[in-house]
């Protein structure tokens, strides 16, 4: 099986804190719900492919 790295991107401050694996044959962009210590609160954050 294909994983393959990517960052997890706040999407109300753009702060890449949480990096993560995953299935890349078949998958949608993860969006979750995590911690963000900038804002000290929980926020939306978005798959981003580290550059």
């Amino acid at each position: 099986m294909a994983r393959e790295y990517v960052w997890l991107e706040c999407t109300e401050s753009g702060v890449r804190g949480y990096r993560t694996n995953k299935e890349t044959r078949g998958t949608e962009r993860l969006e979750l719900k995590k911690y963000n210590k900038k804002l000290r609160r929980h926020t939306v954050h978005k798959e981003s492919r580290k550059k």
